[in-house]
């Protein structure tokens, strides 16, 4: 067993990463000191770089863990509808849970933070996108595909179909989210009205006879 791989060493490197998302979300990259991080872990500035080299190695594991734990619970474990017409509350749901994801305080403090600093670290430009809208739209994509082949969807090209899923969920609620603060996302009951719309579009593009939002409402 590596030194990296002991129970002791996993959960120093675990209370690293909750300082750091501590301090870089409320700091940012250039204001977080590294000395306030360690103390923070309970663990010696010497043992922060045995762990992660630099602070700037530091900071893209905390986008990329970020970005993929807020992603495990919308895409893993959820299984296609059973029938044909549970598809438009399920495209729903799926919408609510996307948009209850991206918008927490902490995931939209994370996207401003790595737009700010883009230039500098161009490549956490390209961990957020892997781990989040890509992530989406590749498992939309797959999902979209079999829905197709029960005859549920009438889609050609399940890729083009999944990201205009994605943007007609995130379009106003995000936007508005990330230029005009945290509060400007809409309540729990204009969410639900937005997601139902989506799915009403939605399925007004690709949907079949069988699989439409009238039998939702």
């Amino acid at each position: 067993m590596t030194e990296l791989a002991r129970p002791s060493s996993v959960r120093k490197h675990q209370a690293i990463l909750e300082a750091a998302e501590q301090v870089f979300l409320r700091d940012g990259y250039l204001g977080a000191n590294m000395d306030e991080l360690a103390t923070l872990s309970q663990v010696s500035k010497q043992t922060v770089y045995k762990h992660f080299g630099s602070k700037e190695a530091l900071f893209i594991e905390l986008v990329s863990t970020m970005t993929t734990l807020a992603g495990n619970e919308l895409h893993d474990e959820v299984p296609d509808p059973a029938a044909a017409d549970e598809l438009p509350t399920f495209l729903e749901k799926y919408a609510e849970r996307q948009l209850n994801a991206v918008l927490t305080p902490r995931i939209l403090q994370l996207r401003r933070l790595v737009i700010g600093e883009a230039a500098r670290f161009p490549e956490l430009g390209q961990v957020l996108w892997d781990r989040g809208p890509r992530r989406a739209m590749t498992s939309m994509a797959a999902r979209f595909s079999r829905l197709a082949t029960n005859g549920w969807l009438r889609v050609d090209e399940p890729a083009t179909a999944a990201s205009f899923f994605n943007w007609l969920v995130m379009s106003g609620p995000l936007n508005q989210a990330m230029l005009l603060g945290d509060q400007a996302a809409p309540d729990p009951a204009g969410l639900r009205d937005h997601c139902a719309e989506v799915a009403r579009v939605f399925l007004a593009a690709y949907g079949c006879n069988n699989s439409t939002t009238s039998e939702s409402h």
